[in-house]
């Protein structure tokens, strides 16, 4: 007689999946992510890779990983340590053993954990027992034995067998958590379509792992986590590179212009340039530039003939584009410049997340060079932001540069598909064929902005580059009085962009002893640790920036409200230090961190508990 199957009904839960680059982790974890959205679940997820294109196999620096955090309840980070690890070799054991939460379930691939595995590891003893797993529930799966007596009789080659071994770590998970193997089956027949032998090499060994686990006492009881209560609509799973791609997109469809970006290919930014590419049906123009300084100077040039122009970068490549951003500047025309942070200095960490482009993108030009400065915080929020970046850069003919970092742009989260009819006009500053007398550097009484020309418009013939321009003509002006007119309002006209940007707000209370202060892609980390400080009865707020360059017009009366501020930054104190230039009355505290790594809500709430 059967055993009754024991389900378990958990909040949330974190699951680790761990290998080689070869491994397919990324896969794994991205399948498992889809299908917990498909249940009904929130989550987020964390895609670590790592920075070595071939490191070599089975060793810790060759170790790629996906975590995902899910749950009944609304998700803002990947979560800090795993209930779940799945270690398909002795190098992910030995990675991620510190990311482990007392007790938690220890899946490894038993085959891997032989000697020459082992040895590669860096190990000198069996892993389990240095890693002091007794406390743990390690179940050890042959997992490659498996896979391969799984499709012996297809007659496939081992090496093309091998291939789908993460969908029998996939398959284990999924009955240990209640998923349905329908999405990841039908993942398959769209994928490989064309290959009847690698779809069902896949299915059977998905199946496979589900029923092993489904005959082990080890992995009894399973457990569950219920729907989430989300609002109506259709959602789909999306990163922030795809989400800061289609804002994008979105703003050109509202100011009823083409798009066309101009790029070169740089981790962590080319899906950027890859989903725009791939958008010909909505009249996206592409160029894959051959370098950096190309990609910039044909946007330039693609503003100056009326497109919307755009190009997506890494910190070293926003290094190479800065004259040329001062040439968009001194044009003033409208270009969205964006930079997805990368750990540095130099090639630095390529895969590493890091927000130590800020003082880069503030001022890394010559001369006096002042553009809009936005940063995105979260996967989904990448697309307003997007939006936000191209609607100022259009209506206040300057070039803006929209941060976002390696973290949010590989992480993914459930996203509401909006309406557009819900995003505000995009007004051009595009001069009518019917204005007279018209001068290249006349400006919007409210913005600064000024009109923008097209080419091959009849008496709209101007002059337009990189030498100072005189104030209303402009022709070439040498000036030193005009210089100095034109420099002050190119940095009134960046200043007042202020007028319609969102307030600053507060999540917690308005006053308290503890301010916390962050920026960009730090959120949900921050968010975490405040509102679970809040849950035990500490006086804490967050204040969190997407706006930069100009403050929100409320930062310092924010400010005035709390006894002390705390500024929290993946760098070691960009941020701070600019809020003490422009926010010199008062006292800020730091908390920093460089290691290519996120933050943790746990050492969060441990900094702050100083403070308190």
């Amino acid at each position: 007689m059967s055993k009754a199957k024991e389900v378990v009904e958990l909040e949330e839960v974190v699951i680790r999946f761990s290998g080689d680059s070869g491994d397919g982790m990324q896969l794994t974890g991205t399948l498992f992510s889809t299908t917990s959205a498909l249940v009904g679940n929130d989550f987020s997820t964390f895609p670590d890779y790592p920075s070595e294109i071939r490191a070599p196999q089975g060793t810790v620096g060759g170790v790629s990983g996906f975590q995902v955090h899910f749950g009944h309840s609304k998700i803002f980070t990947p979560g800090d340590f795993s209930d779940v690890l799945i270690a398909m070799n002795p190098a992910a054991l030995k990675a991620n053993r510190k990311w482990m939460k007392p007790g938690s379930i220890v899946i490894v691939d038993s085959d891997s954990f032989d000697e020459k595995g082992i040895t590669k590891a860096g190990y000198t003893e069996d892993p389990i027992v240095k890693e002091k797993l007794d406390k743990f529930n390690v179940i050890k799966a042959p997992i490659s034995t498996l896979t391969k007596e799984a499709v012996k009789e297809m007659g496939i080659d081992a090496k093309t067998g091998m291939r789908s071994k993460n969908m029998f770590a996939l398959g284990m998970v999924y009955w240990l958590y209640n998923r349905p193997l329908k999405h990841t089956e039908e993942f398959f027949q769209t994928k490989f379509k064309k290959k009847p032998d690698v779809i069902e090499a896949n299915k059977r060994v998905l199946k496979a792992g589900y029923n092993y686990a489904y005959t082990m006492e080890a992995m009894t009881p399973s457990y569950t986590v219920s729907p989430a209560e989300i609002d109506k609509g259709t959602y789909r799973n999306i990163n922030g590179n795809q989400a800061t791609a289609w804002g994008l997109l979105a703003a050109a469809e509202k100011a009823k212009l083409k798009l066309f970006v101009g790029s070169y290919p740089i981790t962590p930014a080319t899906v950027i340039l890859e989903e725009l590419a791939a958008r010909k049906d909505l009249g996206v123009k592409s160029f894959q530039a051959e370098d950096e300084i190309a990609g910039i100077c044909t946007t330039i040039g693609a503003s100056f003939a009326g497109l919307m122009g755009v190009t997506s970068t890494s910190g070293p490549g926003l290094a190479l584009k800065s004259e040329a951003i001062g040439l968009a500047v001194m044009a003033e025309l409208p270009i969205v410049i964006v930079n997805v942070q990368r750990g540095g200095p130099s090639t630095g960490l390529p895969t590493k997340t890091e927000q130590s482009d800020l003082f880069q993108a503030l001022y890394g030009r010559n001369g006096e060079s002042p553009v809009v400065v936005l940063a995105a915080s979260t996967p989904t929020n990448c697309f307003d932001h997007a939006f936000m970046a191209a609607k100022i850069a259009l209506e206040h003919m300057t070039p803006v540069i929209l941060l976002t970092d390696g973290f949010i742009a590989n992480g993914t989260q459930p996203w509401k598909v909006p309406s557009m009819k819900d995003y505000p006009d995009i007004k051009t500053m595009i001069v009518s064929k019917d204005e007279e007398d018209y001068q290249p550097y006349a400006r919007d009484v409210e913005t600064l902005a000024r009109l923008w020309a097209l080419p091959g418009m009849k008496g709209k013939e101007h002059r337009i580059g990189g030498l100072e321009k005189d104030f209303i003509k402009g022709s070439v002006s040498h000036d030193p009085l005009n210089h100095q007119k034109m420099t002050d309002v190119r940095d009134e006209k960046v200043e007042r962009v202020v007028n319609m940007i969102p307030d600053l707000e507060v999540t917690g209370d308005k006053e308290g002893d503890l301010l916390v202060v962050g920026w960009g892609g730090t959120f949900g980390h921050l968010h975490t640790a405040v509102k679970e400080m809040q849950n035990e009865g500490k006086k804490l707020s967050l204040a969190h920036f997407n706006y930069i360059r100009p403050l929100p017009a409320n930062t310092k009366e924010v400010f005035s409200r709390f006894k002390k501020i705390i500024v929290c930054e993946l760098n070691l104190g960009q941020f701070a230090n600019y809020l003490r230039m422009k926010q010199s009355d008062f006292k800020y505290e730091q908390f920093n961190k460089v290691q290519g790594l996120p933050f943790t809500a746990t050492e969060l709430k441990d900094e702050f508990k100083k403070y308190l």
